[in-house]
């Protein structure tokens, strides 16, 4: 990527910094923990957004949007959720600025202060199930399926970026049902629509589960996940759905007249994944050479980059890269050509290698003669001379295909390569410090073992998993009886 800058094996975390930098993603912003995200960054975090939102319409969410200012009295309400968010609130006290009388600068104008102070929201349940409460009368009314694309802030002391920052942004559905059935089939499709999203479009294999009570999000009777493995053996949680029971309808009182004449409080939930996938997707496929991005998230698919000495040949290959151009455009692909006499083919062949472009075209003088194009692969970096014939577009859209599935396959297998069946405590200790990865092991259940185990290994439960078979055994802390292994795991 450039000198001075670490390798993964070198300095993963120096890498992963240097890389969000250099590859034009985002940067450090004068507000401490904040981050801007570049235009680049936010191109590939656009198309995100844009396969996740059909497939949230898809399932019948509509999108709206609610206040980024909370009433302080709203968080009191639901008391586990004010107690797991607490730490982490913005408040705003004042409404007004004024220059200071010594004319030293800015101050808070004392007599400006708020009657009751405003939290900047860091999750939207409290301010939405107070709308809720409006809208839901009757069982007409359900299911109540929303979904808003929102920033929120949570006071982070360490921050990196993509991965935690102070100010992020994300997308939260809360939904309210008649029945509690309902609301857990509604949390269980959409912890399926965000695994189908990252192993289909991020090409990231995910392992689906329950968090435990103790890692539980705040104010939910069952949290489910998706987790994946990164480059350097650590977890990274990539998408959330909450089952929220009725504690958010009891506290604001969200009731409706059943179909039988009954009086009941709804059923909610509520689900969510952030720009945290950025980071996701940058550490679990990208290498010493900058950005692997999976095409079908690819803001740019094919790069073409023509080679020449004078005006006639540069005249001359645009004339052909044009009709290639359109000819790959007409199969959805999106395509730039970059014929910049400012900078160098060999610049722009590092820097679309950088920025993870899944296809480079390059086209010369004898290319043009020859009527071939010589064609690499960002993930591989294969290169090879193609014929420029009917069946071009075509091999071109079916190598692209063919790169998401390879993305996909490269990264399930170092799962598989990483993941590990451990019985005895001293073996597990050793493969989470030397090897790391994810660990399946026997777990007694308690919550003391839990704490036990994370304060010693710094290793946490990432999930009990989804549909796994029992298996009885002993905790591999307390010897106790176990009926299931979970997922254990350093993690971000």
């Amino acid at each position: 990527m450039g000198k001075g800058i670490p390798t993964r094996e070198e300095d993963y975390s120096g890498w992963y910094n240097e890389l969000v930098k250099k590859a034009d993603l985002a940067e450090t912003s004068a507000v401490r923990g904040c981050m801007v995200i570049k235009p680049y960054g936010f191109s590939i975090w656009e198309r995100m957004q844009a396969e996740l939102d059909r497939m949230f319409k898809e399932t019948g969410h509509t999108n709206a949007y609610f206040p980024v200012f909370i009433p302080k009295s709203y968080m009191s309400k639901e008391a586990q959720h004010v107690d797991g968010f607490a730490k982490e609130c913005a408040v705003v006290t004042h409404h007004r600025l004024k220059n200071a009388e010594d004319g030293s600068g800015v101050v808070v104008d004392p007599e400006a202060k708020l009657e009751e102070e405003l939290i900047v929201r860091p999750t939207s349940e409290t301010v939405i199930w107070n709308s809720y409460r409006n809208w839901i009368q009757s069982y007409r009314d359900l299911p109540l399926l929303i979904n808003q694309w929102a920033n929120v802030v949570r006071w982070e002391l360490r921050t990196r970026l993509f991965l935690r920052t102070a100010e992020f942004l994300w997308q939260e559905g809360h939904t309210a049902h008649a029945t509690e059935q309902e609301a857990i089939d509604e949390t269980e499709q959409m912890l399926e629509v965000y695994a189908t999203f990252v192993e289909q479009f991020m090409a990231v294999p995910v392992i689906r589960g329950l968090k435990t009570p103790s890692e539980r999000f705040a104010g939910a009777v069952e949290t489910y996940c998706i987790e994946a493995l990164m480059q350097d053996g650590k977890a990274l949680q990539s998408g959330t759905s909450h089952f929220l029971g009725q504690n958010f309808a009891r506290a604001f009182d969200v009731k409706f007249a059943t179909r039988d004449g009954g009086l009941e409080h709804v059923w909610g939930t509520s689900w969510g994944v952030s720009t945290r996938l950025m980071g996701a997707l940058i550490m679990a496929h990208s290498d010493d050479n900058g950005l692997i991005i999976p095409p079908r998230l690819a803001p740019t698919q094919v790069v073409i980059i023509p080679i020449f000495r004078n005006e006639e040949q540069h005249s001359a290959i645009s004339e052909k890269v044009m009709e290639v151009k359109i000819s790959l455009e007409r199969l959805g692909v999106s395509v730039k050509y970059d014929d910049r006499d400012t900078h160098k083919p060999g610049w722009k062949f590092a820097e679309y290698e950088l920025k993870g472009v899944p296809v480079r075209l390059a086209m010369g003088p004898r290319d043009l003669e020859n009527n071939t194009v010589e064609v690499a692969r960002r993930d591989t970096l294969e290169k090879q001379s193609m014929e420029l014939d009917e069946t071009f577009p075509q091999k071109i859209a079916g190598l692209l295909d063919q790169m998401q599935t390879d993305i996909y396959n490269k990264a399930l297998e170092f799962q598989q390569d990483n993941t590990h069946k451990i019985d005895d405590y001293e073996e597990f200790k050793r493969v989470l410090d030397e090897e790391g990865g994810f660990v399946y092991a026997h777990w007694d259940g308690t919550d003391e073992t839990e704490a036990k185990i994370k304060e010693e290994t710094k290793a946490t439960i990432r999930c009990i998993p989804l549909n796994a078979e029992a298996e009885e055994g002993k905790c591999i802390y307390s010897g106790k009886p176990s009926q299931q292994r979970v997922l254990f795991a350093k993690a971000y």
